[in-house]
């Protein structure tokens, strides 16, 4: 009996990160399917400032957040992460509540690449860096996209390893394990953020863009008229030459 309770399912990831989670993944896939259209280019702009947002968000969560939010709670080596795919490759591997060792590398390049990402598109939208900066944002996107890729594959061979919907436990937030319950499901900081992501989309589509226009706009003329001031003053020396 001490064994069936120990492998109840419990409460892992906290409502903060479920919305994270499906958050990033969708604003990834609209952002990715949206990079070569100019006339919705704005919708992609949107998409990632609120990939910037969910990963700045996911940063302080990860030290704040609840047990197996935390960074703390999947810091493994690179030995620990082939170890865990030498178990999965021969259908015995190790047991963990929170992320496993491999997905744990999963999530650290995932976060990294969507920052890069982030940056470089911003820079770009600024025109700033030219054409090589617009080949190395869309590197950042393609490389972000092989790990989801890879993720994927490893979320669907560890839940058959481990007789487990793991796509579920991110949606639901139940999974089974041996240690403690993560804790609270702190519905209110989900519920924000949840909040702060649809009134940023509602407020940008209400205004047709104005959030992305704006931006590159302010840009655009802060350039314009640190020219023109150089030219006006190029002008008045030439009048006094």
């Amino acid at each position: 009996m001490s064994g069936s309770n120990d492998k109840a399912h419990k409460l892992v990831w906290d409502l903060p990160l479920r919305i994270f989670h499906w958050g990033l993944a969708a604003s990834f896939v609209g952002a990715y399917v949206l990079s070569e259209s100019e006339r919705l280019r704005n919708v992609h702009v949107m998409l990632g400032y609120t990939v910037a947002g969910l990963i700045a968000f996911r940063l302080v969560w990860g030290f704040v957040g609840t047990k197996y939010s935390r960074f703390s709670s999947f810091a493994f080596g690179p030995l620990a992460a082939l170890r865990y795919l030498k178990g999965l490759a021969t259908r015995s591997p190790s047991e963990h509540t929170g992320h496993n060792p491999a997905g744990s590398w999963a999530v650290y390049a995932i976060i990294g690449l969507a920052a890069a990402t982030c940056v470089t598109g911003y820079m770009n939208f600024q025109e700033i860096g030219g054409d090589a900066l617009e080949e190395l944002h869309e590197a950042f996107a393609n490389a972000w996209l092989v790990v989801v890729g890879l993720h994927l594959v490893g979320v669907l061979a560890s839940s058959i390893a481990h007789r487990e919907n793991l796509a579920r436990a991110m949606v639901t937030g139940y999974k089974r394990g041996v240690a403690a319950a993560g804790g609270s499901a702190r519905p209110l900081v989900g519920l924000s953020l949840a909040t702060a992501v649809l009134a940023f989309w509602t407020w940008t589509l209400a205004t047709g863009g104005q959030v992305a226009v704006d931006a590159g706009q302010a840009s655009e003329s802060a350039g314009a008229a640190t020219e023109s001031g150089a030219d006006e003053h190029d002008d008045d020396e030439d009048q006094r030459g």
